[in-house]
């Protein structure tokens, strides 16, 4: 250890709120930015920069959620993906933990870390160019889809699969699943990647895929981070259509609403499918939509209204139908987060409750769980009821329900983050509702806020935990990584 570091180190951005960070006081266990009188550990010199100011930590110590709060040591802006090995091998020398971080959407503090390092991989956002026989394009972990998107459909190209919200990073949707109105069609977002580029938690810089390190390339697709940060992706990429159709198809019956889904998920008879639940003006969450999208050329035939709603038991009076741009119909939710964050919503406690049922026990399972909704507990969020397909669902780690037709089920509430006795109940009741899909067979899709202790990630992972828990101890042995999630 040396009491400065080199000249280097110094001018490689190495920045805090009163000067340059001089190194690393193991006794503190902080950064220093002034001569403590004992020895300091260099910091690795960086192309990006360190920052231990109020600004970075107090964001970093927050996310999407706005429920947990845990304040790191430092936030590491990297300008390379050599910062994140170096950085990552530092901690794992220091016993520092390390948390990578993309958008910050998490909701219940996932991707936080108290004392520890967060890692910022939105600069590690290239998007390379697309194969020339149109198969596959490689991003970097902080890519948004938004513009993972843009860059491949000026090639006629698009990844098949999206979630909802398209300004996600590509690391941050790999790392829990990446599930949307494709799934039923084309799997997961992480039944879609070719190959991985990733730093272990020792530090190692690894490509991993199906046909080298295959362990490691199962234990980081949907493994929350346990074993590796995402620094790059290989995207399968398919023809997208250059206009779609897409159809809002109300009902006011669960079960027949379950019906006509199920159908059109085994029929494939549509690109995209999903479902809305909303309340009636008494407040009972009986009205049921479902949304449907068929993609037209070069993709796809012009779409025929007729045949695509041919047996389909929806009222017919309050169908609406309308003819996009495929790219307005992936970022459809653009005007909708515009308006919520200029309403200041979006900075709202966001207690969210992600579940999947077996298709067998959906009906009831739902029925029970909205009879128990109210339109206070969900604010102004909404509440999401879709079909998968469990033949398309391959990734070890994205746990499903033993079902062929699984359901997404999720409460996506919004509440006061001020009003911390609502959130404390808001927690209980997603505990309580998961605690009910569990007993009928089915899980979560961690994405959301539910209280859960190692013992429950356990029973999560099920048949994949011995594997999970080994590619932990290969490619993570000090245990330094994303402590947040609370797995290991």
């Amino acid at each position: 250890m040396t009491r400065t570091p080199s000249r280097r180190t110094a001018l490689r951005g190495l920045v805090a709120a009163s000067g340059v960070v001089i190194g690393f006081d193991p006794f503190t266990r902080s950064w220093a930015v002034t001569d403590t009188g004992r020895p300091l550990s260099g910091v690795p010199p960086l192309d990006g920069t360190l920052h231990t100011d109020d600004a970075a930590l107090g964001a970093d110590a927050d996310d999407f959620g706005h429920i947990v709060h845990r304040r790191p040591a430092a936030v590491l802006r990297p300008g390379s993906v050599r910062d994140v090995v170096a950085m990552v091998r530092f901690c794992n020398a220091h016993g520092l933990r390390v948390a990578p971080r993309g958008q910050g959407h998490g909701t219940n503090g996932q991707a936080q870390v108290e004392g520890g390092l967060v890692i910022e991989t939105e600069p590690l956002a290239s998007i390379g160019p697309v194969r020339a026989d149109g198969s596959r394009v490689t991003v970097g972990a902080g890519a948004k889809w938004s513009d993972v998107a843009r860059a491949t459909l000026a090639h006629g190209l698009t990844p098949p699969v999206f979630t909802d919200y398209l300004e996600l990073s590509v690391g941050g949707t790999l790392s829990v699943g990446g599930l949307g109105g494709q799934t039923h069609r084309h799997g997961a977002q992480v039944d879609n990647v070719l190959e991985l580029e990733v730093v272990t938690g020792a530090g190692e810089l690894l490509r991993c895929s199906p046909a080298r390190h295959r362990d490691l390339f199962h234990a980081v697709l949907a493994g929350l981070g346990q074993c590796a940060v995402i620094v790059g992706a290989t995207l399968r990429l398919v023809r997208a259509p250059e206009t779609v159709r897409h159809y809002l198809l109300p009902y006011d019956d669960l079960e027949t609403f379950l019906g006509d889904q199920r159908l059109l998920a085994t029929e494939g008879r549509f690109a995209y499918l999903e479902g809305q639940v909303g309340a009636d003006t008494a407040g009972a969450f009986n009205r049921f939509t479902i949304e449907s999208v068929a993609y037209g050329p070069p993709v796809g035939d012009t779409p025929d209204d007729a045949t695509l709603l041919r047996g389909l038991r929806h009222n017919a009076s309050g169908v609406q139908i309308a003819d996009l741009a495929y790219y307005d119909f992936l970022d459809r939710l653009a005007p909708s987060v515009a308006a919520l964050k200029e309403a200041g919503l979006w900075a709202y406690a966001h207690p969210w409750l992600n579940l999947l049922l077996p298709g067998r026990s959906t009906a009831d399972v739902t029925a029970t769980l909205l009879d128990a909704l109210t339109p206070a507990d969900l604010g102004p969020g909404v509440v999401l009821l879709y079909p998968l397909l469990r033949e398309r669902l391959h990734t070890p780690l994205l746990r499903m329900p033993d079902d062929p037709v699984p359901y997404l089920f999720a409460v996506l509430r919004t509440t006061p983050p001020e009003d911390t006795a609502t959130v404390r109940r808001l927690l209980s009741a997603n505990r309580s509702a998961y605690d009910t899909v569990a007993a009928a067979g089915g899980t979560q899709y961690p994405v959301g806020s539910i209280p859960f202790q190692q013992a429950d990630w356990r029973r999560h992972f099920g048949p994949a935990w011995s594997r999970f828990a080994e590619a932990r101890k290969t490619y993570d042995p000090k245990g330094i990584l994303v402590p947040g999630q609370g797995i290991f």
